[in-house]
């Protein structure tokens, strides 16, 4: 896994790791991941080795979201034709949703469990949250895909914003 934080600060400022649990921070006014970025504040993990440009592939966690974090990205499916990305969880004041389309309500302050399925060949995205799909949807395309996950602002940002995650898996589906 290979953490992405603010430049300018040390990387346990935003993000630990203990007992099991990361724990990843952000505030609005915080710097890029790099001085050459031009992207919002980020403490995201990129899980590295699984980049993947077909079949069919899994993202498992369990995620909690502290009330208040709002306007901020907090798992992605990256990578696409003409987005950065295939897929955004985000959340706004309490919600989760899918880029800027509410998906589920009162998601702050519980543990939630996680599911994004992409079907490259097929070109689809599903979303499950406790094992209950949320979201289906088609993908945007691309040729390499990898996952993350953590805080990235996007509109409309809380001033702080946080997410933990624990129990992180990867699968692909066997041809």
């Amino acid at each position: 896994m290979k953490v992405q934080w603010p430049y300018d600060l040390r990387k346990g400022e935003r993000y630990s790791f203990e007992n099991g649990v990361h724990t990843l921070k952000v505030y609005s006014n915080d710097k890029p991941h790099s001085k050459e970025s031009h992207t919002r504040p980020r403490t995201e993990v990129r899980i590295a080795g699984y980049d993947y440009s077909s079949g069919v592939w899994q993202f498992e966690g369990h995620g909690f979201v502290p009330s208040g974090t709002s306007g901020v990205c907090i798992m992605q499916v990256f990578g696409a034709s003409e987005h950065a990305s295939t897929l955004m969880v985000r959340v706004y004041g309490g919600n989760l949703a899918i880029y800027r389309s509410k998906v589920l309500p009162d998601i702050y302050d519980r543990w939630f469990r996680l599911n994004v399925i992409h079907n490259v060949d097929d070109g689809e995205v599903k979303v499950y949250v406790d094992r209950s799909l949320v979201y289906k949807g088609p993908d945007h395309g691309g040729k390499s895909h990898y996952f993350k996950f953590g805080v990235y602002a996007q509109n409309d940002d809380s001033r702080l914003m946080e997410s933990r995650w624990k129990g992180i898996k990867i699968l692909r589906k066997k041809s």
